[in-house]
């Protein structure tokens, strides 16, 4: 923990580059959100076998001109396995999910919660992208948290500083349409999260 606490020290609140993991589901959407997010323009892509990372500026919000060093890793099973290599230290964590894929939304849930509840991952801020909400039979945030147990999350029996902060955000990678507004949910989250560890620094003391 203490390796942890001094490299969140290191890096001031509002500038230096957040390190962000993104992960989902095969299929979710997760590289074509990337691109989207980087080059502001939707690419054809294949399915990712390991990782790719592209840093990427925020432009709205209170996000806006922060950097964000984003990995977005590989979904496919045989490939999970490496998702907490990737999420060791990561100051957010951006879940996308397909909101049509109700088939295979248990797996998604089973494996946010896998992620989530990791030692390593400990109060670290989670945004849900519900993406293809352009799709017909795109199931609503709210609807979403739900069946993911995301209010699980928030229940901590250690207290408030293991508890994760998420939100649940509506887009659609192919337009980039909600992509940006995620992102600067996810930086206040991780605003918050320091302003936190550093109020309990100072009652430690």
């Amino acid at each position: 923990m203490g390796k942890n606490s001094s490299l969140l020290d290191a890096l001031p609140s509002t500038q230096g580059t957040l390190h962000v993991v993104m992960l989902g589901l095969d299929s979710a959407g997760k590289t074509t959100a990337l691109y989207r997010l980087k080059f502001d323009q939707y690419l054809n892509t294949v399915p990712t076998i390991g990782f790719n990372c592209e840093k990427v500026k925020g432009t709205i919000g209170k996000s806006k001109g922060v950097n964000f060093l984003v990995w977005d890793v590989g979904g496919q099973e045989k490939l999970r396995p490496l998702w907490k290599s990737y999420t060791r230290c990561t100051d957010g964590i951006i879940f996308v999910l397909d909101s049509v894929d109700v088939e295979r939304m248990e797996e998604a849930k089973m494996e946010l919660i896998r992620t989530a509840k990791s030692p390593d991952n400990t109060g670290v801020p989670i945004l849900v992208l519900a993406n293809k909400q352009d799709l017909p039979g795109a199931k609503e945030p709210r609807e979403l948290e739900k069946l993911l147990g995301l209010h699980e999350l928030v229940s901590s029996p250690h207290g408030s500083r293991d508890a994760h902060s998420w939100h649940v955000q509506p887009a659609c990678a192919i337009t980039g349409e909600g992509l940006h507004e995620g992102l600067d949910a996810l930086y206040e989250m991780i605003l918050k999260r320091r302003k936190l560890a550093k109020l309990q620094k100072k009652r430690v003391r």
